[in-house]
């Protein structure tokens, strides 16, 4: 581990970094849809990795965009990230898409940062701060598709129900005060949530699975399949709406 640079400021500079060459390789014009966002990914990837290994020579890597080395199930300190979160919104040119950093010690995630690049900026678990205001009765899901577990808790409670892309642009849309909960099920994996759980629960958010049981990472199964992200004052009324659910399908994505 390198003496002259801190995790915070390593996870702050590996997001702020990719974002600026993703953006590099978008803005330059001479990619377009799936091949824009194959080239952002390897090339993500290949810039990350390249820092982590000369600054964490000695910390495990989990990631989206490289062979999952079972090595780190023994090590305490493993990054997990996600080079491009939102693929398909990043060579949409759209703005919902995120850069995912972060550092697990045993399981928990300890520095954050994700990285909204056309938003210039980069949430740490450092300087996050939830937005305080009056709640805006809109529960986000993702674009790409409709979880029934969230139009029951939307039905219920009486929220409008939004979507967006990357799981990092959610995660920051309730950070800001521009949506009030965020309910995914149907499929994650740590990668795509381990940087947005920090960051938010740094800025005292509530985060959890949908039965309210804890975030844990670096598992040997990396699948997450459902998640909870909202204001903390939310959290036992979406919670209850959450157990009804399952408790009348017997899952959180039945079918």
């Amino acid at each position: 581990m390198t003496a002259t640079i801190d995790d915070e400021t390593l996870a702050r500079r590996l997001a702020q970094g990719t974002g600026e060459i993703l953006k590099g390789v978008r803005n330059v014009g001479l990619l377009r849809d799936g091949n824009l966002g194959d080239a952002g990914d390897s090339i993500a990837q290949e810039w990350i990795a390249r820092a982590l290994a000369i600054h964490r020579p000695d910390d495990a890597v989990l990631s989206e965009e490289a062979n999952d080395d079972l090595v780190r199930l023994d090590r305490e300190r493993v990054w997990i990230i996600d080079p491009l979160d939102g693929t398909r919104e990043y060579a949409g040119v759209r703005q919902d898409w995120a850069v995912h950093i972060a550092l697990t010690v045993n399981g928990t995630v300890t520095t954050a940062a994700v990285g909204m690049p056309d938003l210039g900026r980069v949430f740490t678990t450092a300087e996050s701060v939830a937005v305080p205001g009056h709640p805006t009765n809109r529960l986000v899901i993702s674009r790409n598709s409709t979880p029934a577990v969230a139009v029951h808790v939307a039905e219920a409670r009486g929220m409008e129900l939004v979507t967006m892309g990357s799981c990092g642009a959610k995660a920051v849309s309730v950070l800001l005060g521009d949506n009030d909960a965020y309910v995914h099920a149907g499929g994650q994996y740590e990668w795509d949530n381990a940087a947005p759980v920090g960051v938010c629960l740094a800025a005292g958010l509530h985060c959890s699975r949908l039965d309210g049981s804890p975030l844990v990472y670096n598992n040997e199964d990396t699948y997450l399949p459902d998640l909870l992200i909202c204001r903390p004052e939310l959290a036992d009324g979406i919670l209850e709406q959450t157990a009804s659910f399952h408790a009348e399908h017997g899952s959180f994505q039945p079918g």
